[in-house]
C-alpha cells in the first residue's frame, strides 16, 4: 500500500479531532503550492459543488528564496518570518481567499512551519519572499523577532548539531532536522510568537493546522503553544470551537478502525509511482469509515474519480463497513451498510465475481468510470438483483481497475 502519512490530533487533552467541516462533507484537497487567488475560485467553482470539505495549502509565511535549485517546493519550509506573503500570494489575497472559501462552506488548513526557521546555510540579507532581512549564521530574524537565544544549539548534544541518531530522541527534537534552525518552543516567549502567528490566522477565518515536523518538538512544548490558540472565528464557525490540529506519523500500514486523517505525503506525490498506483492508493483510502480523508491534488487536476468518490463518501458517511470480500490477493471489496459498495481489482489477472452488495434492487451507474447524469449513465451499469447480489468484471489492464456504486447513482 506505500507508507501514508497518518496525521493524528495533536495533544491528549487539547487535541481536537473535528475537522469542522460543514455537515456531510468528509473529504479535503491538498492544493499543495496553488495560488491563493487559484484557490479561491476553485472553492467557487468546483470544490463546493462537488461536496470537498476543505483545502490543505502551502505554508502562507515568508521564506527563504532559494536559486540553487531555482525555488524548490521545499524552500516554503524554510521560514523567515510570520509575515503572510510567499509566492503563493500575499496577505489580501491570502484572506480573500480564506472568506471566499468559508463563504461557500470549504475551510482552509493551513500547513504550520513552526518546528525551525530557514537552514544554517540559507546567508545573511533580504532574500526572502516579502524581502525581510535575516542572517541565518547568527540566527538573527528581526522580524519576527527572534535571536540567538531562542534556538536549541545549547540543547543539542551532537557533534554537528544536526540529527545524527533517529534513535536518540533527544537529537530528534533538539537538533536541527538537515540544518534547519531548531527553536527553542521550552521558552515561553517563542510559544507566544508561534501562537500569535496560528491566531492571526485563526483571525482570518482557517478552519485548523497541520503541524509540519510534529515528531521534532517534545509533546508537552507543542501543547503548551496550542493552549494559547483562540477558538474560531465565528463569522464561519460556532462559538467556542477550537481549531483542528492534526501531525505527520510515519507508518507502513493503516488500519481501517483508526479515528484519523489520511493524505499522501508530498514527497511521495512527487516521487514516487505511476498515475494508476497513485490512483488506486487513495482511492482506497476514500471509502473507508473511519475519520477524515484528504485528496492530493497538488502535482494534476483533482480527477472525475476523486470527485465522484467524494460523493460516494459524503453519500455513506456514518454507515459502517459490511459485506467485506477479498480473493486472498489484491482483489478487495466491501460495502458501507446499505448505501454504498465498492471493488478493486490490483492483480495482474482480470475479475469476474458476483457477490452481495447490501444495496437495494435496481440499476447502478459505476461512478468510476463515469457518472450518472439526470436519468442516463455515461459508464459502465450494475444490476442489483432482488437479494441484493450483482456480477462485477473488472480486467487487470483497466486504467481504472475499480467500481463503485451508491443509492444517489441509482438510475
Amino acid at each position: 500500500m506505500g507508507i501514508y502519512f497518518l496525521l493524528l490530533a495533536a495533544g491528549l487533552c487539547w487535541g481536537q479531532y473535528n475537522p469542522n467541516t460543514v455537515p456531510k462533507r468528509t473529504s479535503i484537497v491538498h492544493l499543495f503550492e496553488w495560488r491563493w487567488q487559484d484557490i479561491a475560485l476553485e472553492c467557487e467553482r468546483y470544490l463546493a459543488p462537488n461536496g470537498f470539505g476543505g483545502v490543505q495549502i502551502s505554508p502562507p509565511n515568508e521564506n527563504v528564496i532559494i536559486t540553487d535549485p531555482q525555488q524548490p517546493w521545499w524552500e516554503r519550509y524554510q521560514p523567515v518570518s510570520y509575515k503572510l506573503c510567499t509566492r503563493s500570494g500575499n496577505e489580501t489575497e491570502f484572506r480573500d481567499m480564506v472568506t471566499r472559501c468559508n463563504n461557500v462552506g470549504v475551510h482552509i488548513y493551513v500547513d504550520a512551519v513552526i518546528n525551525h526557521m530557514c537552514g544554517a546555510n540559507a546567508g545573511a540579507g533580504d532574500h526572502a519572499t516579502c524581502g525581510s532581512y535575516f542572517n541565518a549564521k547568527t540566527e538573527d530574524f528581526p522580524a519576527v523577532p527572534y535571536s540567538g537565544w531562542d534556538f536549541n544549539d545549547h540543547k543539542c548534544k551532537s557533534r554537528s548539531g544536526n540529527i545524527e541518531n533517529y534513535h536518540d530522541i533527544s537529537q530528534v527534537r533538539d537538533c536541527r532536522l538537515v540544518s534547519l534552525l531548531d527553536l527553542a518552543l521550552a521558552k515561553d516567549s517563542v510559544r507566544s510568537s508561534v501562537a500569535a502567528y496560528l491566531n492571526r490566522l485563526v483571525r482570518a477565518g482557517v478552519a485548523g493546522f497541520r503541524i509540519d515536523a510534529a515528531k521534532h518538538m517534545w509533546p508537552g512544548d507543542m501543547k503548551a503553544f496550542l493552549d494559547k490558540l483562540h477558538d474560531l472565528n465565528t463569522k464561519w464557525f460556532s462559538a467556542g470551537t477550537k481549531p483542528f490540529i492534526y501531525q505527520e506519523v510515519i507508518f507502513g500500514f493503516f488500519n481501517f478502525t483508526s479515528q484519523a486523517y489520511f493524505l499522501q505525503h508530498r514527497w511521495r506525490q512527487i516521487r514516487w509511482g505511476t498515475g494508476r498506483h497513485k490512483k488506486y492508493k487513495q482511492l482506497l483510502l476514500l471509502p473507508a469509515p473511519c475519520g477524515f480523508r484528504g485528496v492530493a491534488g497538488a502535482v494534476a487536476d483533482i480527477a472525475c474519480v476523486f470527485r465522484n468518490m467524494v460523493i460516494f463518501r459524503n453519500v455513506v458517511d456514518g454507515e459502517p463497513f459490511s459485506n467485506w470480500w477479498d480473493n486472498g490477493s489484491n482483489q478487495v471489496a466491501f460495502g458501507r451498510g446499505n448505501k454504498g459498495f465498492i471493488i478493486f481489482n490490483n492483480d495482474d489477472w482480470s475479475l469476474n465475481v458476483s457477490l452481495q452488495t447490501g444495496l437495494p434492487p435496481g440499476t447502478y451507474c459505476d461512478i468510476i468510470s463515469g457518472q450518472k447524469e439526470d436519468s442516463l449513465c455515461t459508464a459502465v451499469e450494475v444490476h442489483v438483483a432482488a437479494d441484493g447480489m450483482a456480477n462485477f468484471l473488472i480486467g487487470n489492464e483497466a486504467e481504472d481497475p475499480f467500481v463503485a456504486i451508491h443509492v444517489d447513482a441509482k438510475l
